[in-house]
């Protein structure tokens, strides 16, 4: 039950970030309107969480987002607070994923031994 309620929590910080994202609310020049929310990570007392970023630009554009995204973690935990109807909002902290790339390159690996 707790795990349903922790799994259930993690899912709603990601999309109300993203939508923070998509809609522009997030309001910071450096922020690509390219990237996703792709996982959150929440400890087991809800007082931090690690927000993982990716995107298709390349890796230096993802970097800049999500240092404007820390940069903003103040607002995104505040907007959280008003969201989320629990009694602590998380700490936020934002990770760059850079699975897609790996992914991408290590097809291309691939193709290139045929």
């Amino acid at each position: 039950m707790i795990n349903h309620v922790h799994e259930r929590l993690e899912k709603r910080i990601a999309q109300a970030i993203g939508t923070m994202i998509v809609t522009k609310e997030i309001k910071h020049p450096l922020l690509s309107p390219f990237v996703s929310v792709t996982d959150v990570v929440l400890s087991k007392d809800k007082a931090y969480a690690t927000v993982y970023i990716s995107s298709f630009v390349e890796d230096e554009k993802l970097g800049r987002s999500v240092d404007a995204l820390q940069h903003s973690s103040g607002y995104i935990q505040s907007r959280l607070g008003k969201i989320l109807t629990t009694r602590n909002t998380p700490h936020l902290t934002f990770k760059a994923d850079t699975s897609i790339a790996e992914a991408k390159r290590m097809s291309d690996l691939i193709d290139s031994l045929e």
